[in-house]
């Protein structure tokens, strides 16, 4: 096991998204909305929505088919019965994706999913030692924003 500390600005997180699943994605709106919350709305369509919990801290609401295709094999629980959530971690690059994700997988983590380059995005993700999934990425803004307005 590597017991170096990695310097703060080597994982230094750069946002956390977590992901939740939700029975009727229009009622959770309303309810965190009755809330004072608000909604980024670039990311936000009938399957899920951003909830800004604060600068670079979100909740992706996601539908519960929605949240069942980034959980491959898994059973979505009933959070009245126990819950399961992916904890999404923004880096500043691919380069630090990869090294976590490496880093993880050589100190007792195992794969959730192979690795994924989306264009904008590139991710990672593993489980840690208790099971809890972590998804590690790198979203590339202007490529996002570029993908965006060229399919409208």
């Amino acid at each position: 096991m590597n017991t170096q500390p990695a310097s703060d600005a080597a994982t230094r997180s750069t946002g956390v998204f977590v992901n939740l699943p939700v029975a009727d994605l229009q009622r959770s709106i309303a309810f965190f909305s009755a809330l004072g919350f608000r909604f980024d709305p670039r990311f936000t369509d009938e399957n899920a929505t951003c909830l800004v919990l604060g600068e670079n801290q979100h909740a992706m609401l996601l539908t519960r088919d929605y949240f069942a295709g980034f959980a491959p094999g898994q059973r979505v629980g009933d959070p009245a019965q126990g819950s399961q959530v992916l904890v999404a971690i923004a880096l500043q690059d691919r380069a630090t994706v990869e090294r976590l994700a490496e880093t993880a997988l050589a100190n007792g983590a195992s794969r959730f999913r192979p690795a994924q380059d989306l264009g904008f995005m590139y991710q990672d993700a593993f489980q840690d030692p208790d099971g809890h999934v972590w998804e590690l990425f790198h979203m590339d803004m202007a490529a996002f924003e570029a993908m965006q307005q060229g399919g409208q």
